[in-house]
């Protein structure tokens, strides 16, 4: 198994190398804002959908092979707690599950040595208690921002709400665009905002959520990705988690190629993450491998691949115990927090 699991992961060393989003290549600088690459680019929602309709079925790893690739899915875990009834206390326990995220006799039975989850995601006033709780590793904490969810305060307050998580010890700011710049075609205001965002993170990655279940067309996600790209975006995102639709197939392959269309253009690698809507571990597999085929395995590493997840990592565990048992365990043992 041990073997296996090596050939696969690259070795356990690799599988917990740098966290932060683009800290082993050059981080994005952006570029000026280029209207004609923007509005050339098209979605055929056909095409994508069929494309994206043979994935599940047509790729699939079984076995040792599985295990590997679901260990490799929680080092890309931004494991995330957004809820209004949110304590210290919660936050604590969930960094203590980001730090030992598989319970130490499953990975003994798999060979493997401690992994962590990506990074902790959390509202700004729980980020002093998940940086205590993750003080001396190397799990990042990372705020939404920017008058999560909507992104509707005052741009003045939004910048200001980026400065305070920085403050305070986020290393990741995943903030969220103004939707009706992309509805109504402002890639300028869009691409400014952007910028600003990207300039009071100072030198905290930050993420670009699309909420793309709200931006009316696939056209529109593959023009804003474009777009928060060349404003020096580290990361796109697809959604808040808020959303009535989240991350999706078709979203995700919309994205995806928009990021190796960026990376052929400029040689500079974004990330991407997927949130909102992701809880089963046949999810992940397919994610992992919609990113495997369409942009390689340099994008399979968690400084350029995060899950935005609550529950995913409970059902993860939950197959990995399958695996080395053969017995599915009840839910409720592989809590989260």
């Amino acid at each position: 198994m041990q073997t296996k699991v090596e050939t696969t992961e690259q070795g356990a060393h690799d599988t917990q190398a740098a966290q932060l989003p683009q800290t082993t290549d050059a981080r994005n600088p952006g570029q000026a804002l280029d209207l004609d690459w923007v509005l050339g680019a098209e979605a055929n929602r056909s095409a994508i959908e069929r494309r994206c309709a043979t994935l599940p079925g047509r790729r699939s790893v079984k076995k040792d092979y599985q295990a590997a690739w679901l260990l490799r899915a929680i080092t890309c875990i931004d494991l995330t707690t957004l809820a209004g009834d949110d304590t210290e206390g919660r936050v604590r326990r969930l960094c203590a599950k980001a730090l030992n995220p598989v319970r130490a006799d499953i990975l003994d039975a798999l060979g493997m040595e401690q992994i962590t989850t990506g990074a902790v995601c959390v509202y700004h006033d729980m980020v002093p208690a998940a940086v205590g709780a993750l003080s001396g590793s190397d799990v990042p904490v990372a705020a939404v921002s920017t008058g999560f969810p909507a992104g509707l305060s005052p741009f003045h307050l939004r910048l200001a709400e980026i400065g305070e998580s920085v403050a305070a010890g986020a290393e990741e700011i995943d903030i969220v665009i103004s939707r009706r710049h992309v509805l109504t075609g402002n890639w300028q205001a869009l691409y400014d905002e952007m910028r600003a965002f990207r300039a009071a993170c100072g030198e905290a990655h930050v993420k670009a959520i699309l909420a793309t279940g709200e931006l009316g067309s696939l056209r529109n996600v593959a023009r804003a990705s474009l777009v928060c790209m060349m404003a020096g975006a580290d990361f796109i995102k697809t959604s808040t988690g808020k959303e009535s639709v989240n991350a999706t197939l078709p979203v995700s392959l919309v994205m995806i190629r928009a990021i190796r269309d960026y990376h052929e253009r400029t040689g500079y690698r974004v990330g991407y993450k997927p949130a909102g809507g992701i809880s089963k571990a046949k999810d992940a597999l397919v994610y992992l491998s919609l990113m495997k085929e369409e942009l390689g395995d340099r994008w399979l590493q968690p400084d350029l691949f995060r899950f935005g997840a609550s529950s995913l990592l409970g059902d993860i565990e939950r197959q990995l115990e399958h695996h080395v048992t053969g017995a599915y365990s009840a839910g409720w043992r592989h809590a989260t927090s």
